[in-house]
């Protein structure tokens, strides 16, 4: 396992990252204390130090099987958690409001058994509650010590880096990660989120990085089924075709498709430093997913996943790389002088 600084900052994380969603018994995709121990003890014992749970996950019982497993060594690891609660029907109890965001840090505390979280994330924007209010609230809890660094997830580019320019601009933590849906079936993040993240040096954390266990090659099977009682039926025939691609890579290097399709979201953009969330409902799927990191996949492997999972970039990009544009910008005849520099400012490199 090698390790990383997470974003602007001097926070030492591990390049994979625990994820508890499935700690705690009560849906048919989770896994009891006993198979949890096992999969926090496997992450553990390949170095992994970077976990990740959230204030709703298994209605709080995810944060205290983390606070359990933790407690014999709380230092060594970093321990993320997310607030904006599933509140059901009550309103008072839910959103980003300062006042929900202070119910939450203190009961995922108690649950967790420490008295600080080392980065405490934004679980998803409510679309109500001002950027102020939120970013303000998550400055006071870092002044507090409550919470030694912030981070967000599931919120557009745009937000995210109106937030950090305020916190900058007004001497408030900012955020130094972004937590977003990642995968070979989902690069659409590659459009605004990443390119953002890399110019404002923020750590990237990805979710579902195996596309709901889609990559895994579960659904190639006629029979196959996922938790969901999802079959092949239901999913989309590219989905199946990347699917098979990962699969048969994988067969060339005597390599699981789980740890094909990780190796490659690594691989495909390396000056993002993506970090995939990795978890299940088996301790023996969790090991699986650890093989990601004994290998490298070749330039022509990785040419093969990016020609099969291309982005459509969309407006403004398609005009400002149209050539036209180009040769507005850096003058006639000088397109082949456009370097490097630009292109990774766009997000291309």
């Amino acid at each position: 396992m090698r390790y990383r600084l997470h974003g602007r900052s001097g926070l030492r994380v591990s390049e994979l990252c625990l994820g508890t969603m499935t700690f705690g018994e009560g849906a048919s995709w989770s896994a009891d204390a006993a198979e949890s121990r096992a999969m926090f003890d496997v992450f553990a014992e390949a170095g992994g130090t970077f976990i990740d749970t959230a204030h709703m996950y298994m209605n709080g019982e995810s944060e205290r099987l983390v606070g359990d497993f933790i407690r014999a060594d709380r230092e060594h690891f970093v321990v993320a958690t997310k607030y904006t609660p599933d509140a059901g029907p009550d309103i008072s109890k839910s959103g980003n409001s300062r006042k929900v965001m202070r119910r939450c840090v203190e009961e995922s505390l108690t649950r967790l058994g420490t008295d600080h979280i080392d980065l405490y994330l934004l679980h998803y924007w409510d679309g109500t509650t001002p950027i102020e209010e939120i970013m303000r609230g998550l400055d006071d809890l870092v002044s507090a010590g409550k919470v030694t660094y912030i981070a967000v997830s599931d919120v557009a580019a745009w937000q995210i880096s109106r937030a950090n320019m305020l916190a900058d601009l007004r001497g408030w933590a900012p955020f130094i990660g972004m937590q977003i849906e990642y995968s070979l079936l989902q690069r659409t993040a590659e459009r605004e989120l990443i390119p953002m993240a890399e110019e404002l040096d923020m750590g990237v954390t990805a979710w579902s990085p195996l596309a709901g266990g889609i990559l895994s090659g579960k659904y190639l099977g006629s029979s196959e089924t996922g938790p969901a009682r999802r079959t092949r039926a239901d999913i989309p025939q590219h989905s199946l075709e990347v699917a098979e691609l990962v699969a048969d890579i994988g067969r060339q290097i005597g390599r699981s498709p789980s740890q094909v399709a990780l190796a490659a979201l690594m691989q495909l953009r390396p000056e993002a430093g993506v970090i995939p969330i990795i978890g299940g409902r088996t301790a023996a799927q969790l090991k699986d997913n650890l093989g990601c990191i004994e290998f490298r996949l070749d330039a022509d492997q990785l040419k093969a996943i990016d020609g099969k999972t291309p982005v459509e970039m969309g407006f403004p990009y398609t005009t400002i790389d149209h050539p036209f544009m180009i040769d507005l910008a850096f003058g006639t005849g000088n397109r082949q002088k456009l370097d490097n520099h630009r292109a990774r400012r766009l997000g291309r490199q």
